[in-house]
């Protein structure tokens, strides 16, 4: 930037004192009215060359470009130990399952040590060193912070399945942090407190293991399940139904603690895997009709018609063919016709293979909860076994926590016991909040950490994308 010649080098040593003067009085707090323009192109280039392949990089050339190119962060931080105790936090991260380097705090311990040696801003380097301490350290405050309150990760680039509503940070986020004055309370204040979150910590610090695994793969589950606590997209109400795909569980929440727990069986892994997602219970259909999806007709229903032509008669099974039910479907000769031709549907009654009762909410996936006339399935250790609805062991029990004692319960109970099964909806009197999630770690009563199988891979995927840093 600068030449040799004697104009260019009086150029040159002017400007260093200029520099000199300024940085010294952003490191003492002086206040200054304007910066001079060559400081200013080098802040501008170190921001280009910095930010230009991390996150963030419209949102710090707006602030910086407001705030005149100055070292604002370092003027807050540099005194009373700040951007130590910054550091500090970033070095231990390995106690929320994270790698330090996702910070870039080695290069940040690196520069910051450089500088404190240096009492005089003696060349144009130093000032670059400032400017790029400076750049570090909005980075990691801002990513420190993203990730406490929102988490590393995606959850949609970890499973296509997953819909539920997830919080994320969006560029008030983005202000308020870099608008904060001091770090040390703004750091403590954004550490996550669910206890759940806090035995996880305590685990991974005391190199327990998980039944069957070594030490690294229980830190990797611990990890990514800290991950997943750290995503907001839990349920905010304080009762609510909640289900562990991976642990085959459903649990009524009231006030943090569950008050019902049962066995549940889920989607199959792959094609029939269970969703992840937030709704709300609105009903029940007692006697439920179950109106085969075309893709279970195709795979199953037809192909045992063509086996047995007797098995949509003798499993209460009426098609359609363009709105009208035919009569005898077991003179259809499915070996010429489609079954995209026609529609499927389980009547109501013993053989269902919703059972007796189904609970409604609204999602896309076209999932919901039920009963099921297979009692057995719950005594399956992997009951990953549905075509991604969720069965469950004690519909009546939730039926119950949904309803309450009263007419509509009575009701329920009643049409359930009729001879002569009509499918019946009956609208809840205050929707329930349902989430459906997915969690290889959790806590029992005790709050002692307990382990499942990964029964649709998602771990090894998320491990994969923390070790990445993104």
């Amino acid at each position: 930037m600068f030449r040799t010649g004697s104009v260019g080098r009086f150029l040159f040593l002017c400007g260093l004192v200029t520099i000199n003067l300024w940085s010294l009085a952003s490191v003492y707090g002086i206040s200054r009215q304007s910066v001079p323009a060559d400081t200013i192109a080098i802040f501008k280039e170190e921001l280009s060359d910095t930010m230009s392949t991390l996150e963030y990089h419209d949102e710090f050339l707006s602030f910086y470009e407001k705030n005149n190119y100055q070292t604002v962060l370092l003027n807050r931080f540099l005194r009373n130990g700040q951007l130590a105790y910054l550091l500090s936090d970033l070095e231990s991260v390995a106690d929320h399952g994270l790698d330090p380097e996702i910070f870039r705090a080695s290069e940040f311990r690196l520069i910051m040590e450089e500088i404190n040696r240096e009492k005089w801003f003696r060349d144009i380097e130093t000032y670059r060193k400032k400017v790029k301490l400076e750049l570090l350290t909005a980075y990691a405050v801002l990513k420190y912070s993203t990730i406490m309150e929102f988490g590393l990760v995606e959850p949609q680039s970890v499973d296509s399945n997953y819909f539920s509503t997830t919080v994320t940070a969006d560029s008030t986020f983005v202000t308020r942090v870099l608008e904060r004055r001091e770090v040390k309370n703004y750091l403590d204040s954004i550490q996550p407190r669910d206890r759940v979150y806090k035995a996880f910590q305590f685990a991974l610090k005391s190199d327990e293991l998980a039944p069957g695994k070594t030490l690294e793969e229980t830190k990797s589950v611990l990890s990514v399940n800290m991950e997943r606590l750290r995503w907001k997209n839990r349920q905010t109400e304080p009762k609510y139904v909640m289900v562990n795909l991976a642990n085959f569980s459903l649990d009524v929440i009231d006030q943090e603690e569950s008050v019902l727990n049962m066995k549940v069986c889920v989607g199959e892994s792959g094609r029939w895997a269970s969703p992840q997602l937030n709704s709300k219970i609105y009903s029940v259909q007692v006697n439920p009709v179950w109106n085969i999806p075309v893709s279970i007709a195709k795979s199953e229903t037809v192909r045992n018609a063509k086996r047995d032509r007797y098995y949509l008669a003798n499993n209460n099974i009426a098609v359609y063919k363009d709105g009208k039910r035919i009569g005898n479907p077991s003179a259809i000769d499915w070996t010429i016709n489609n079954a995209e031709d026609y529609v499927f549907k389980q009547m109501p009654g013993e053989l269902n293979a919703l059972g007796k009762i189904k609970f409604l909410f609204n999602n896309d996936c076209g999932v919901y909860l039920h009963d099921t006339p297979l009692k057995s399935a719950f005594k399956k250790k992997n009951r990953a076994i549905s075509h991604g609805c969720i069965r469950l062991e004690k519909p009546m029990e939730l039926a119950l926590f949904l309803f309450g004692e009263g007419a509509k319960y009575e009701q329920i109970k009643k049409a359930m016991l009729n001879g002569y099964p009509q499918a019946k909806y009956i609208g809840l009197p205050q929707s329930v909040p349902i989430t459906l999630t997915y969690f290889t770690a959790f806590t029992d009563d005790k709050g002692d950490v307990v382990y499942c199988d990964d029964i649709y891979g998602l771990d090894e995927v998320l491990s994969a994308r923390l070790i990445a840093g993104r």
